[in-house]
């Protein structure tokens, strides 16, 4: 014979689907600033980089020029001391600007890959935020539904107790 369920605690149900709730708002939210900090990091790389590293070889290159015009001037005028620190400036300068120049083919390098190494990570979230978006929406769904039922058979009124069965013979009657 089947024996009666018995539920208790159908609050425990509305918790979990608070939490559920609460998960899923932190969860997509979550996703959205993952997805703003690539498209940033994108832009920050197309633009703010590469323009900051043409600008500094630039910059660099003018004071390489300017160092180069020193030390020649100081050859003309044949003062070895101040040559060798023109020569040190000179080199400096040529070191400055072959670092900037690394630097920018590094930020387009790195331009030019960025798609192909983010693109698969972008769907795996993707992938996460379909699930967060139907199949967990779904389950809060179900603990809705089973939280109704679960509450209308908390309602139903338990069968009542049934009496022993009778016996064929009744007590204090000789068989």
């Amino acid at each position: 014979m089947a024996e009666q369920a018995k539920v208790t605690s159908i609050d425990a149900l509305e918790s979990f689907r608070s939490a559920m709730i609460v998960f899923l708002t932190d969860a997509r939210r979550s996703l959205d600033e993952v997805g703003d900090a690539v498209r940033r990091t994108k832009q920050w790389l197309e633009n703010d980089q590469r323009a900051k590293w043409e600008s500094e070889i630039r910059r660099r290159n003018k004071i390489l020029s300017e160092a180069q015009q020193e030390l020649f001037g100081s050859r003309i005028s044949n003062l070895k001391t101040a040559s060798a620190q023109k020569e040190e400036a000179v080199r400096k300068a040529r070191r400055a600007v072959a670092e900037a120049e690394e630097k920018l083919r590094n930020v387009k390098k790195w331009n030019k890959n960025y798609d192909s190494i983010v693109e698969p990570m972008i769907k795996q979230l993707d992938g996460l935020r379909g699930y967060l978006d139907h199949d967990m929406i779904k389950s809060l769904a179900y603990l809705v539904q089973a939280q109704k039922t679960l509450e209308g058979y908390s309602e139903m009124a338990p069968p009542p107790e049934s009496a022993p069965p009778p016996s064929d013979s009744q007590p204090g009657t000789p068989s």
